[in-house]
């Protein structure tokens, strides 16, 4: 207790001195970085971490800071735009943290803020650059901390330091802080974050095209097929010609086995743009799940026409032909005499698969099996050997 009783004047006189230097630098605009090291200790001792005055010098320390980088910028001398941004914050955060301070009731239960008024017309003019910051390190693709600056920018209206103050919840900066939380949730895979400040996002009506891609993405990560598939129709039927929305459509109607719903889709898609190679490629996709195999093949016919290279329209063909000659052959015991007519269309089939092995080596696990059954079928020897081969080294390096 005597030890205790003869340190406390020491400590008190220690934390005035301390107090004493950091406003010196404050006054001076010099070690404005060691004030502000100076406050934060003290406001770590809980005998001052109550105390307004101490928490008023820590913001006054910041505007400082943030006024001399603001000046610098202004007169385009070479400043540190990383810490200009990051004072920006710290203001707002330290300026809500004393206001938390400076509104605490007296003994008689009262309140008589010394500065909220103040710091909350401070922070009123410096806002933007609070959206700026965002902006900054979403270009540095430090997606977590623009969300972060974002969150901020956005949370101003809800702070009590602004309470009986008029700030406009949905101006354009507002909204495009929001669309760019979304973008940056996008970016980081979180569901949460995409979809925190959705509704306001979609307000912004030039970027609702990517709103609602990345609102699917954010079904698609949370595995809520129902809102996935919701959300890709309505983008497809606002924006049928952004990239995003018909292809996931399809492979979503694919992997359910849900063909009829994949017709319609790329017949509404044509309907818009009749001659895109894209889209009709896809129907003859759908054309050949759906077994209707001379439409397929009538449609990539028409497709290499336009272009050699089409790798995939050479594919959907031959794989018709050969679809078909699978069929017949399963029907054989009953028709015997379909043995030359499945011949055939192992012939009709191969010239398609071995233009697509030409333009696609890389795909073999599409054009091994065909073209190894139509070798076998036409007694082609050499060319057997060679594809029994590779289906044995693609077999063993596939296990």
């Amino acid at each position: 207790m005597l030890v205790s009783v003869v340190l406390m004047p020491f400590v008190a006189s220690a934390q005035k001195k301390q107090l004493s230097q950091a406003r010196d630098y404050i006054k001076s605009g010099k070690n404005l970085d060691k004030a502000e090291s100076i406050l934060r200790t003290q406001l770590q001792d809980s005998a001052q971490r109550n105390n307004i005055k101490v928490w008023q010098m820590l913001v006054e320390s910041l505007t400082a800071q943030y006024e001399q980088g603001n000046e610098q910028l202004y007169l385009k001398q070479k400043y540190d735009t990383l810490a200009f941004f990051t004072t920006t914050r710290k203001i707002f955060s330290a300026a809500e943290s004393a206001d938390s301070v400076d509104m605490r009731p007296d003994e008689d239960g009262r309140v008589h803020p010394k500065y909220r008024s103040h710091n909350a017309e401070y922070l009123r003019n410096i806002m933007p650059n609070l959206y700026y910051g965002g902006v900054y390190f979403v270009n540095k693709k430090d997606y977590k901390r623009a969300s972060e600056y974002f969150d901020h920018f956005i949370s101003l209206p809800k702070q009590p330091i602004f309470t009986g103050v008029r700030l406009d919840t949905a101006s354009t900066m507002v909204v495009s802080a929001a669309y760019w939380t979304m973008y940056c949730g996008f970016k980081l895979d979180s569901a949460e974050m995409i979809m925190r400040h959705h509704e306001l996002a979609e307000r912004d009506t030039t970027q609702l095209a990517f709103i609602l891609q990345y609102e699917a993405e954010a079904y698609a990560l949370n595995r809520d097929s129902k809102n996935y598939l919701h959300c890709l129709r309505e983008g497809f039927a606002r924006y049928p010609k952004f990239p995003f929305f018909f292809p996931r459509l399809m492979e979503y109607y694919d992997k359910h086995e849900q063909n009829d719903s994949a017709l319609a889709l790329v017949n509404r898609a044509l309907a818009i743009d009749s001659t895109s190679q894209f889209y009709r490629y896809a129907k003859s996709s759908v054309l050949l799940n759906m077994g209707r195999y001379n439409e397929c093949i009538d449609i990539c016919d028409k497709l290499i026409k336009e272009d050699e290279t089409l790798a995939d329209a050479y594919y959907n063909a031959g794989l018709a032909y050969f679809n078909m000659a699978i069929k017949l052959d399963k029907e054989r015991q009953v028709m015997r005499s379909n043995r030359q007519k499945i011949l055939d269309l192992y012939n009709k089939a191969l010239p398609y698969l071995e233009k697509y092995r030409t333009l696609a080596p890389d795909r073999q696990d599409n054009w091994i099996s065909p073209l190894y059954t139509i070798y076998l079928n036409l007694n082609m020897g050499k060319k057997f050997d060679e594809i029994d081969k590779i289906r044995h080294d693609y077999k063993r390096t596939h296990k």
